[in-house]
């Protein structure tokens, strides 16, 4: 009997050992124990985040002196000074004393996280590329398949000349357009949107309001992407095969009222678009969907007559 019990135990205390050994606090997965359908099922894609919104805070200043606008440009570096002027969609040498400005507490490295645009709009995410000018906040902004690629500010039509509202689309460009009006103006890296209106974005001095005789000014780094990425018409003996980018001009900006901007210092999303806004661009989405010179292979017939370039342009 004493045997048997011995046996037992010796069994009972072997088993016992064999399993603390197998128990590696450090265990190391190898290829052949992880299930190849795993990865298939849940690969592990790195991408950049293009929905999350950081949460931004703003106070505005006011340039009292000479010396508080001086101390503005030594508080900042370039890039900093640069995204508060954009900000308040104004140059730096058009600031004046008693000037107030928005003002971001901490600065963004990406000047796309101080967007009023959503970072993706589902409207327009069956659109190649899109420009929106938005007038009530005096900016823009560029989509590729619905995601924002970029924005910045603008100064669109002063309020006896506004900027039309509408779906227009890109039609020609030049690299430097000399207004037929007075030679003296000269608008950098031009795209018409509007044919017979003469009416297109440009480089031009942004004073912090709409200012212009109808075109959308913008800051010498805009207009010249927009002229490098924006598609122009496609023409065959004066016909239109293929519209360009569409160009959509939506909203309104009160005059009577203090600049927009100025309402993010007590809400960041002050300037988001809102849903008549929203709206607009779906109704404009639908005129987009419905003309046939926005896809390849239109049908035969369907091209439109293109007028010729219109020498006398709006001189913004």
């Amino acid at each position: 009997m004493a045997m048997r019990i011995d046996k037992f135990l010796y069994f009972l205390m072997a088993g016992i050992g064999f399993l603390l050994a197998g128990c590696n606090p450090n265990p190391k997965i190898t290829d052949s124990m992880v299930d190849s359908s795993a990865r298939v099922r849940n690969p592990i894609i790195k991408t950049e985040a293009k929905l999350y919104r950081p949460e931004i805070k703003y106070h505005l200043d006011s340039l009292e002196s000479a010396a508080a606008i001086d101390s503005l440009f030594s508080s900042y570096s370039q890039d900093e000074l640069e995204n508060i002027l954009a900000l308040n969609r104004i140059d730096k040498n058009r600031l004046r004393i008693g000037q107030k400005l928005i003002i971001p507490d901490c600065a963004a490295s990406n000047f796309n996280s101080y967007s009023p645009f959503p970072q993706y709009l589902p409207e327009i995410a069956c659109v190649p590329k899109s420009v929106l000018i938005a007038q009530r906040i005096q900016a823009f902004a560029l989509y590729e398949n619905g995601y924002l690629l970029r924005w910045g500010p603008v100064s669109t039509g002063k309020g006896s000349t506004q900027t039309p509202s509408g779906l227009n689309y890109g039609n020609y460009k030049a690299k430097r357009k000399i207004s037929t009006i007075d030679p003296s103006w000269i608008m950098p890296y031009y795209f018409n949107f509007m044919n017979k209106e003469g009416i297109g974005t440009h480089e031009y001095s942004l004073p912090g309001y709409p200012a212009s005789h109808g075109c959308v000014r913008m800051r010498q780094a805009d207009a010249k992407f927009i002229y490098d990425w924006a598609e122009m018409w496609q023409l065959e003996e004066g016909r239109i095969q293929k519209n360009g980018t569409p160009f959509i001009v939506f909203g309104k900006y009160d005059f009577s009222a203090d600049k927009p901007w100025y309402d993010l210092a007590s809400d960041m999303k002050a300037n988001d678009l809102n849903d008549t806004e929203i709206d607009s661009l779906r109704e404009y989405l639908n005129s987009y969907q419905n003309d046939p010179r926005n896809f390849p292979n239109p049908e035969p017939g369907e091209s439109l007559l293109a007028s010729s370039a219109n020498d006398t342009i709006s001189v913004n």
